[in-house]
């Protein structure tokens, strides 16, 4: 899954650990979802785009080709 995570950060002047604790998370929750690594539940992806004010495709969008490389 792609997100525009960092783009929105910057946007509203927010480093990791800000976001974080507006949203409940540990700094490098948010790092490893930036990066790719995890991909947040449906909840916590809600509350992210909450946060920024906008639909949550804004923020994510599924990536096939990523996902099956995760599989390998």
């Amino acid at each position: 899954m792609k997100n525009k995570i960092k783009v929105y950060r910057a946007m509203h002047d927010l480093t990791q650990e800000d976001l974080a604790r507006a949203i409940g998370v540990t700094r490098q929750t948010i790092l490893a979802i930036e990066k790719g690594k995890y991909v947040p539940s449906l909840d916590l992806a809600f509350r992210i785009s909450r946060h920024f004010k906008v639909n949550i495709e804004e923020v994510f969008s599924y990536d096939e080709n990523t996902q099956a490389d995760a599989g390998k």
